[in-house]
C-alpha cells in the first residue's frame, strides 16, 4: 500500500474540522478520502501540542517575572552606587 504524504495545511484544516467545528473523525476522513486512523493520530498530536504550549507559556511567564525582579534589583543597586559616588566626590572636592 502506497503512503500518501499530506501537506501541513491539509492536516491543520482536517484537525480544525474535528476540534473546532465538532465534526466526527470518521465523517471528516471519509469526506477527505483518507484513513480515519491518520486523522485520529493528527487530532491526538494537535491536542498534545496545545497542552505542551500551555506549559511553555507558563514557564516563559515565570522567567519574565524573575528577570523583571532581577532587573529591578540591579537598577536599585546602580542608583545606590551613583548616590554614593556623588557623596564621596563632594567630600573629596
Amino acid at each position: 500500500m502506497k503512503r500518501v504524504r499530506y501537506p501541513a495545511e491539509f492536516k491543520a484544516e482536517a484537525v480544525k474540522q474535528v476540534t473546532e467545528r465538532g465534526h466526527r473523525v470518521v465523517d471528516v476522513a471519509k469526506r477527505l478520502g483518507m484513513s480515519d486512523k491518520s486523522l485520529y493520530l493528527w487530532v491526538r498530536l494537535a491536542k498534545e501540542q496545545s497542552n505542551t504550549g500551555g506549559a511553555e507559556t507558563s514557564q516563559l511567564k515565570a522567567e519574565v517575572s524573575r528577570l523583571k525582579a532581577e532587573l529591578k534589583r540591579a537598577n536599585e543597586e546602580r542608583d545606590i552606587l551613583k548616590k554614593a559616588a556623588t557623596y564621596f566626590a563632594k567630600l573629596s572636592g
